[in-house]
């Protein structure tokens, strides 16, 4: 019995720190996406993000996402805060992701996922919202292949 409890607790201390991967590959994918910053260029805030078992804060400036800590924290401040459970999550970012996880309106009309605070910067600025938090997704085989451009050959 004690062995079950003991891997429960490491199979979510796994799932915590694949979230915290995560959200690190999100600000770097996001970064990296001129397209993304340009959308986002009027976005300044501080987004908390809570997995229930674990927070993170990212600091948006310019569209761009200048920090990002790891908590816990004790009183964090923030603008706007996603608060959805870490499966919901983890669900959310696979490669393609299921119905009803494939967009954070989709997790907000299941009620798995609030948004609570200043909802101004997220509803003005939807489309970045839900293109930053996707970001981090492994795109398939199908789609990141781009199809040839060249002429066939002439015989």
């Amino acid at each position: 019995m004690a062995g079950k409890a003991r891997e429960t607790g490491v199979d979510e201390t796994r799932k915590l720190a694949q979230a915290a991967d995560w959200l690190e590959r999100l600000r770097a994918s996001a970064n990296a996406d001129a397209a993304l910053v340009n959308r986002g260029r009027f976005v300044d805030a501080v987004v908390l993000f809570d997995t229930g078992a674990s927070q993170h804060l990212l600091d948006i400036r310019r569209g761009r996402v200048e920090a990002l800590a790891h908590g816990p924290f004790v009183m964090p401040r923030w603008d706007l805060a996603l608060r959805a459970p870490l499966a919901e999550w983890l669900a959310f970012w696979e490669a393609v992701p299921a119905p009803g996880h494939h967009d954070l309106m989709a997790l907000i009309k299941r009620r798995v996922l609030r948004v609570e605070g200043d909802l101004h910067p997220f509803m003005a600025n939807l489309l970045y919202f839900k293109a930053l938090m996707a970001a981090p997704r492994a795109r398939p085989a199908a789609l990141s292949t781009a199809p040839s451009t060249a002429l066939p050959e002439a015989s």
